[in-house]
């Protein structure tokens, strides 16, 4: 294909600057196709005027979709019909010129392949939909203002698979068609401070507390962020499962049998941590899960961001992927609501006369404070 001249953008079109990806020739091909044979349009489906990556695309096609088909036999005579595309167009994109319609039509390989190119570009366009849907869902993650955080990124999950449920509608997935493009890893490890401290408030409370560890078995270990954390909620809840003794000394000991000390943590430093609850345990057991709710969904919108930022990838391959990414949200789900709500009130068990944990850590501190000064 020869090389395109691009227009020259003004100063309300800096989206004509064509970007580096072939998607940019096929829509030009697509609407040289369509300038040169208006009525090759009723062929084209699956397409709008936000489909095409550029606005100067966008306002051309526009103007050929809406605009009065010309006589062939008229057409093949004058540019009447293209100056009309023209000017309806530069309402949109004031950097598009003459000059650049005729390039169009140079550069079109096969007009009568315009389904072929729609196609391209519907494929294009389904990419980056769930490229801007995943990276809606990892800003939400982050959104540190939200009042209702786990709601508001279910919600937004639920959108993200909208997407891919609407561009399988368009390619319908095939078995066994998984995206090449390798999961991410993290860029950098997270900081745990807060989640490490409100973990080991979890661990001692239910040490004090055995009796409320059953209401909470949809806590798992893999919620708690760090792996000592996480070992010794196992222990609890076998402990509890067996209906054997629990207190700082037992936890130890079976903490022991499960290796958790094998890399040099101190037993000292275990039964302190094990000798301070503040609130009650489902209190910091939600919270663990809502924060493993929020790692899991940015950590599924990392992996469709990647796949879908990869132009490799076919839309028959991101929406398989798409879909065993989403998966994991749906898992965690599932826990949380039995946790919030899932549960009728009758069937919970009773709860302790503090019921309500503290909200934040400084409240926690402020636990501790008032039991040292008695």
């Amino acid at each position: 294909m020869p090389h395109t001249p691009t227009p020259e953008p003004d100063e309300d079109d800096l989206g004509a600057v064509p970007p580096p990806q072939p998607v940019f020739y096929v829509e030009q091909a697509l609407l040289g196709a369509l300038l040169l044979d208006p009525h090759r349009l009723d062929d084209v489906s699956g397409i709008a005027a936000d489909s095409f990556s550029t606005a100067a695309h966008a306002a051309l096609y526009t103007a050929i979709s809406t605009l009065p088909r010309p006589d062939p036999a008229d057409h093949a005579k004058n540019t009447t019909w293209l100056d009309r595309v023209l000017t309806t167009s530069r309402e949109q994109a004031r950097g598009l010129n003459a000059p650049y319609l005729h390039t169009l039509v140079q550069v079109c390989p096969w007009p009568s392949h315009a389904p072929a190119y729609a196609r391209m570009v519907e494929a294009e366009h389904a990419r980056r939909r769930l490229l801007t849907a995943a990276e809606h869902l990892i800003h939400t993650v982050h959104d540190a203002s939200l009042p209702l955080p786990a709601q508001t990124v279910l919600a937004e999950a639920d959108a993200l698979a909208a997407v891919v449920d609407d561009i399988a509608n368009r390619f319908p997935p095939r078995s066994g068609v998984l995206p090449r493009t390798p999961a991410p890893s993290p860029d950098l490890a997270p900081d745990h401070t807060e989640a490490a401290e409100e973990e080991q408030l979890l661990l001692a409370t239910a040490t004090a507390r055995p009796a409320d560890i059953d209401a909470i078995r949809w806590l798992f270990p893999d919620d708690l962020t760090l792996p000592l954390h996480a070992g010794l909620w196992q222990c609890l809840t076998t402990l509890a499962r067996r209906n054997e003794p629990i207190d700082p000394v037992t936890v130890l000991w079976e903490a022991q049998q499960r290796g958790l000390l094998d890399n040099g943590r101190e037993p000292g430093e275990v039964l302190r941590m094990l000798a301070e609850p503040a609130g009650s345990v489902e209190h910091w057991a939600e919270r663990a899960l809502q924060r493993s709710l929020l790692a899991t969904a940015e950590h599924t919108g990392r992996r469709i961001e990647a796949y879908a930022g990869d132009p490799a990838n076919t839309p028959f391959q991101l929406v398989v992927g798409a879909r065993r990414a989403l998966a994991d949200i749906a898992a965690v789900r599932t826990r949380w609501q039995h946790a919030t709500g899932g549960t009728p009130p009758q069937q919970r068990r009773p709860a302790p006369a503090i019921r309500a944990g503290p909200p934040t850590t400084t409240a926690a501190h402020a636990a501790r404070s008032t039991r040292a000064t008695r």
